[in-house]
């Protein structure tokens, strides 16, 4: 028997990765002459395959496919939660969302947390922010220049307080002028965040809005007018934000610091409709990654290889020559850059906790498989609450009280739902048909039931300490009375015990 309690957590994690699915030795690359300037830019609701460079035909997405053209694509990367904050510290501190202590949406990150950034600072780049925060104030300190627009396109005064948006409402206004105002003689790092495509969604983002026509349905939702419509806007927004990518590549050309900055693009989790954002399926958790770096990375290469959020504060690490801090809970993908069929992790692992309602679940995936289980069963798979106000939703509902839809349309209000799902993601990557109960698939599902309980015990992951009340109905999306007190710390929630429910 193997007793895994005093085995040091780096060690752990390999071992477990090893574990659900195989890894290949690190390859070692060359050192570059300098170390790079690092900049992720990091996109809010936005789902993996809403670009064209990932297969969507209509949608207007030039300067990422650009990306892509002169870099590489990672068609299987994911991310450890979807759902905002709790995502953004966990690319920070590289751990999972329940060993950040900003696991529930809105935690702040605490200010004893390791950060990747100010590693990097103390080894002498400069950090900068700009755009969407949404990380709490103990951590604002890691960057030298912050940029913030608030928590959600907001701008915020001295005082804390909210003031009216400013700009087109992106939140990338400040991203041109930061990366301007650098200083020349040191290396960089820029964490630029939109809060595109975010809801709330208005006409007029972009010049030539997307049509109906151009709209694709995922099957899970129906194909309406008011889908399309809905889903058309949130296609201007990712359009927009494009544009603004396309400003910082032409930029870093114009001041000739191209050839040695390693540009990331990603998002925080999936797009806010129903059965994507907030859940463990691929909608939710499946993130565009775009990598260009021309002093290492080939032009449009691929790689096939799993990748998680995770994996970005040892990587950056690694290539800026700084020692990894040992609770670091990612792997270095660098290796994947000079060979894209590298297989550095066997499956990823994610997360689901309180975002507007309360939830807990759990998920690993690997190339073939996608095992999810649902603490909470007695919970339907209820959208985040931003979704249940946009038009989407509501002609759902409508269509739902009109006995209109199908079945995997209705999964999102079943109650309750399965408290264990397997799927094929390669025979069904909509993950509609729960193999969990398929006679020939016991075996694959006694091995990621494996998978999952290896993850959790290599990460000290527990069940959940308290439930958190839902602040917002869950049909209506009407906040609720829990929604009008003042927000519950985690040690207050702590303290109250099993509140939800």
């Amino acid at each position: 028997m193997l007793v895994i309690s005093r085995i040091p957590a780096f060690v752990l994690f390999v071992l477990a990765s090893c574990l659900i699915g195989g890894c290949a030795s690190p390859e070692t690359n060359e050192a570059a002459s300098s170390p790079p300037n690092l900049i992720v830019i990091i996109a809010d609701d936005l789902s993996w395959d809403d670009l064209g460079t990932y297969g969507h035909p209509h949608i207007k997405t030039p300067n990422l496919d650009r990306m892509a053209k002169e870099g590489m694509q990672f068609n299987q990367a994911f991310l450890t939660t979807s759902s905002c904050s709790p995502s953004r510290s966990s690319i920070l501190t590289g751990q999972y969302p329940h060993n950040t202590d900003a696991e529930q949406l809105h935690f702040p990150l605490p200010g004893e947390q390791i950060t990747f950034v100010e590693k990097l600072k103390e080894s002498g780049y400069w950090t900068a922010q700009a755009g969407k925060w949404h990380l709490g104030d103990a951590v604002r300190d890691r960057f030298d220049v912050i940029r913030d627009v608030g928590t959600i396109g907001f701008a915020l005064s001295a005082d804390g307080k909210d003031l009216p948006p400013e700009g087109d409402g992106s939140g990338c206004e400040n991203w041109l002028s930061l990366l301007r105002d650098r200083p020349v003689e040191q290396p960089f790092f820029l964490w630029l965040a939109a809060v595109d495509p975010h809801r709330i969604y208005e006409e007029g983002a972009i010049d030539e809005p997307h049509t109906a026509d151009d709209v694709i349905v995922p099957p899970y939702m129906p194909d309406v007018s008011e889908v399309r419509a809905d889903l058309a806007l949130y296609y201007d927004e990712v359009s927009r934000l494009d544009s603004y990518v396309g400003l910082i590549l032409d930029e870093l050309e114009a001041q000739g610091i191209a050839e040695n900055t390693l540009v990331l693009f990603m998002s925080d989790n999936g797009r806010p409709f129903q059965r994507d954002k907030t859940t463990l399926y691929d909608g939710g958790i499946k993130t565009p990654f775009l990598v260009k770096w021309p002093a290492s990375v080939d032009a449009a290469s691929q790689s096939n290889s799993l990748v998680s959020a995770v994996d970005i504060a040892p990587t950056f690490l690694s290539l800026a020559g700084v020692a990894v801090p040992e609770n670091f809970e990612g792997l270095d993908f660098s290796p994947i850059f000079t060979n894209p069929e590298a297989e550095i992790r066997g499956a990823i692992y994610a997360e689901d906790h309180w975002h507007d309602h309360d939830d807990f679940g759990r998920a690993v995936r690997t190339h073939q498989y996608k095992y999810i289980r649902n603490f909470f069963p007695e919970h339907a798979n209820t959208p985040p609450a931003d979704a249940l106000t946009g038009r989407a939703f509501k002609a759902t509902y409508l269509l739902k009280e009109a006995g209109a839809l199908n079945a995997d349309q209705l999964r999102i209000f079943n109650a309750p739902r399965p408290s264990e799902e397997l799927y094929d993601v390669v025979a069904d990557p909509f993950e509609l048909e729960n193999l969990v109960g398929s006679s020939s698939h016991q075996e694959v599902l006694l091995n990621m039931r494996a998978r999952l309980a290896a993850m959790r015990e290599a990460s000290g992951d527990t069940d959940p300490e308290f439930r958190t009340p839902d602040e917002f109905d869950r049909v209506t999306g009407a906040p609720n009375e829990f929604r009008s007190r003042p927000r519950l710390s985690k040690d207050e929630l702590r303290a109250q015990g099993a509140i939800g429910g």
